[in-house]
């Protein structure tokens, strides 16, 4: 195992008190869950307890997932990760900081203090790392009373990670790589890309764990037998469990590494463990099966775990600086708040979403609908999500708009207005349903996120060979935007809405969206046409919606009141199509309608979003108005009882409520930082991943 250097711990110290100051006034934040082993929506595993040891890890669907730690010191065996063996104490937990790319737990008694790291290489700039489905698991192990300890380590990873179900049938193996020696369980079946949906976990591909093979003893078995072992002699058995295959519920197989680290007393002791996914393959896109990026050149789990032990080092150091950067930039932009729940965000929006490569071996990127349906690609999905890569990596905000065009330029896509999804993940054969009767939301969607897009990258060059399918989406807006018939918004819980005064919003800033992609492609008449077109329509939505002090939640309802988060893409994207007076008064507002936990998403119901408050509290000019707005939020997730990975929607007046969660649309509470240019340019200029023009596949040919 790599060892943390002594120049790096320095910057772990630093970068695990984030932003020194800048915390001071603030408690620890408790989050919901904490995200640990985390990549797709498959590997996804949880902590949702206030102490690693106060419950079973879980995939985000909360079936267990159960990845097991413990310390035996001088003897005595205690619990760092997992509620089991109940009968083992659990070491305090002293300490717990979620960063971008890591989650860090501290542990202490009167012998030891140890650091247990969480670290995913989520580094937006860098797409091949981006697409290893891998976290590293870090134990530091140090003397607490400066006296020698004999200290063993003990980790296993279930084989239930590899499983929809426990009664499906597992398998396993070893094999030695290089220095390191893998473990693997998979299903027996192996059913590739067989099935899909929400509450769904993969049966094909196989878990990995690896290790140094000088510094640890492997073997695979029955995880309560092993436990056993550990905690009454300090020792596993030698040779791996032959009764195979099993179910997986039945006395569990699972995947461990024992670490003697001998006595530990002045300088700290690290050893990892590598946990990885092979999917196989990754999405069934038109039919055809799809690899996972990492492995569109041939890579295999041997090939991927070796060089992420050999690049462990890098990555920590870029992670640390990675993490300290970006959160110090938010707590500037929006306060320390603020800045920790775009750190649990970033964390979930990258593991709620599927990297693979097309023919040309270019990436695409799949959402997925957790908890909502389990939709692929769904555009009002991707819409909320992609503030993060818009600011962060522009390339992924590609690669997650490629599908649907692909898709809508494609002889499947008979209707004028974009489509909503592409079907459940991972199977993505396309609707040919007319969009889920979302026609103008889905279509104000991918003009506003193009244009975003493409100002982010300073040219048009992305949608050229999309330009009839953006063009004729405008044409559906110009007749249909302004006053929307009865259709669903993206807020599609709340039901059909006629008259709907925030979509229209949406649908005049697609136009004007339109308009500046005219312009950037130097078609100058069609830039000013339908940069007037977005005016006058504003200008009579400010005479319809008008409701004294607010705007109506639709047209033809006085009295009523709804956020009206789609404003801010106008200040964004400096289309300057709305009067500023119209976000000063809905903030104004939003300030007076606040309940416990934040403001409520209309005059309907205490329900509210979360992404969405973001976006209503970024049309603020006052940091003390952003502040207002967001801190009932930040107090929802540090308080709510609802233990779960970050909620995007929940009652305003009920801490213990849930709603949809675990969900990539997180990334939009980045849409604060995007708001600000220089950070903007900053950020994107560092894509290093950038594709240039782009190749686009389509489905098929028609049969």
């Amino acid at each position: 195992m790599t060892r943390i250097t002594t120049a790096v711990l320095p910057s772990l110290l630093a970068c695990a008190l984030i932003g020194g100051n800048l915390h001071a006034q603030e408690k620890p934040f408790r989050p919901p869950a904490v995200p640990l082993v985390t990549f797709n929506p498959f590997l996804s595993v949880w902590s949702e307890a206030d102490h690693l040891t106060d419950d079973v890890t879980r995939h985000w669907t909360h079936q267990p997932h159960p990845l097991i730690s413990l310390i035996r010191v001088d003897g005595r065996a205690s619990r760092l990760m997992g509620d089991e063996p109940k009968s083992v104490p659990a070491m305090p937990q002293t300490g717990l900081e979620v960063t971008p790319t890591r989650s860090i737990y501290q542990f202490q008694d009167a012998r030891v203090r140890v650091t247990l790291t969480f670290m995913t290489p989520a580094l937006p700039d860098d797409l091949d790392v981006f697409s290893w489905p891998l976290s590293y698991i870090t134990w530091t192990v140090q003397s607490a009373d400066g006296a020698p300890h004999e200290v063993t380590l003990y980790d296993s990873t279930s084989a239930a990670l590899a499983v929809n179900t426990t009664d499906e049938k597992v398998a396993w193996g070893r094999e030695k790589s290089g220095v390191l020696t893998l473990l693997h369980a998979g299903t027996e079946a192996q059913p590739v890309l067989g099935s899909g949906g929400d509450d769904h976990r993969i049966d094909w591909g196989r878990v990995h764990a690896a290790a140094r093979s000088r510094q640890a003893e492997p073997v695979i078995g029955c995880s309560e037998a092993l436990l056993r072992a550990f905690v009454q002699d300090g020792e596993i058995p030698a040779q791996d469990d032959s009764r195979m295959p099993r179910p997986a519920r039945e006395q569990e197989p699972a995947l461990v590494f024992l670490f003697h680290l001998g006595q530990v007393k002045g300088k700290p002791v690290t050893r990892q463990v590598i946990v990885a996914y092979d999917e196989i393959y990754a999405v069934k896109y038109f039919g055809v099966n799809l690899r996972p990026y990492w492995r569109r050149l041939g890579a295999t789990p041997a090939t991927l775990l070796r060089k992420a032990d050999k690049e462990f080092s890098r990555l920590e150091k870029r992670c640390v600086e990675f993490d300290r950067e970006l959160t110090d930039d938010l707590a500037r932009a929006g306060g320390v708040r603020y800045a920790r729940l775009c750190a649990l965000a970033y964390r979930q929006c990258a593991a709620g979403c599927g990297l693979a490569a097309d023919a040309n071996q270019q990436p695409l990127y799949f959402t997925k609908e957790n908890t909502s349906g389990g939709d692929i690609a769904t555009v009002d999905v991707f819409y909320p999500m992609d503030p993060v890569w818009i600011l962060l990596s522009p390339t992924l905000a590609k690669c997650s708009l490629a599908p649907i065009l692909n898709y809508a330029a494609s002889w499947h896509w008979k209707f004028p207005n974009a489509p909503h999804d592409l079907g459940d993940y991972p199977l993505a054969p396309g609707r040919d349903d007319g969009g889920e009767e979302m026609p103008v939301e889905e279509s104000g969607n991918m003009l506003i996120l193009c244009d975003a897009l493409c100002q982010q990258e300073g040219g048009a060059a992305f949608v050229a060979p999309w330009w009839p399918q953006l063009t004729q989406w405008a044409k559906y807006l110009e007749q249909y935007g302004l006053d929307p018939e009865n259709q669903l918004c993206t807020d599609d819980f709340m039901g059909h809405l006629a008259h709907n005064a925030n979509l229209s919003v949406k649908a005049i800033l697609g136009l004007a969206a339109y308009g500046d992609l005219c312009r950037q492609r130097g078609d100058e008449a069609g830039a000013a046409r339908y940069a007037q077109l977005a005016k006058d329509d504003a200008a009579h939505w400010m005479r319809a919606t008008g409701d004294g002090d607010h705007s109506r939640l639709a047209f033809d309802k006085p009295g009523t009141w709804s956020q009206k988060y789609n404003l801010v893409w106008d200040r964004i994207l400096g289309l300057n199509v709305f009067p500023p007076e119209a976000a000063r008064a809905e903030v104004a507002y939003y300030e007076k309608m606040l309940q416990p936990y934040g403001v409520p998403l209309d005059s309907r119901t205490n329900l509210t979003k979360t992404d969405w408050s973001v976006w209503s509290a970024t049309l603020a000019e006052k940091d003390a108005d952003f502040q207002a707005l967001i801190s009932p939020i930040y107090d929802y997730l540090n308080q709510t009882t609802a233990r779960e990975p970050l909620a995007d929607s929940y009652v305003t007046t009920d801490v213990k409520s849930t709603g949809f969660y675990a969900r990539p649309v997180v990334g939009g509470l980045f849409i604060k930082l995007l708001a600000d240019r220089k950070e903007r340019k900053k950020w994107s200029g560092r894509d290093h991943a950038r594709l240039g023009a782009w190749a686009p596949l389509p489905p098929p040919p028609h049969p």
